[in-house]
């Protein structure tokens, strides 16, 4: 499956929450999408609630499948609790730190930025959407793209102050990884001990 390019509404709809931002007909259409989307009273299966908060979490940090099985393997190897850790790992991709710094007002134009070479990790380009920086890194805008409009309205009046795990540099316009958050940290809304239960399956 290709990453989603379709009307970001219809999903945010699916789910019954603004998981790509802020949406506005999302308060007025709180019901799933369809003809039949405010009728709908069928009753989901263990398997169904279990997979769809897995989609809901590709969705929201725009992982593909292959990747965030991949991610999912990263995670269960690792010493901890699988869920908190895959859901660091997704923090932790490049594309989701320029959101969270405010470079992008969504992580989609995050992975543009990243994609079109206007971001760089400790002074070097990357233009590798999924490079997961690691505590210590600093990410910023490129020299030359710091005057890009679309990078000035996006950090205008951001509150920098919502993530305390990422360090920001108005003069230079950069951010700095201080250290992994904590499951707590973390404002989405996303159960991973679903995610865990299905792939344990």
């Amino acid at each position: 499956m290709a990453r989603y390019t379709g009307p970001k509404t219809r999903i945010a709809r699916k789910f019954g929450e603004p998981i790509f931002g802020p949406d506005k007909y999302l308060s007025r259409r709180n019901f799933p999408p369809g003809q039949h989307g405010n009728n709908r009273k069928r009753k989901t299966s263990e398997y169904g609630v279990q997979l769809r908060e897995k989609q809901k979490a590709k969705y929201t940090y725009g992982v593909l499948e292959k990747q965030f099985r991949n991610l999912f393997a990263k995670a269960e190897r690792a010493k901890g609790i699988t869920g908190e850790i895959l859901l660091q790992l997704l923090e932790g991709r490049l594309d989701n730190i320029v959101y969270r710094l405010g470079i992008a007002r969504t992580r989609a134009a995050a992975r543009q930025l990243v994609s079109h070479r206007h971001i760089t990790v400790d002074g070097k380009v990357v233009n590798i959407p999924s490079y997961a920086v690691k505590p210590g890194q600093i990410v910023a805008v490129r020299e030359r793209s710091k005057s890009l409009e679309v990078i000035a309205d996006s950090l205008a009046g951001f509150n920098h102050s919502k993530y305390p795990w990422l360090e920001w540099d108005e003069s230079t316009k950069a951010g700095k990884l201080l250290y992994v958050p904590e499951r707590a940290d973390i404002p989405e809304n996303i159960k991973e001990h679903l995610i865990v239960e299905l792939y344990s399956k």
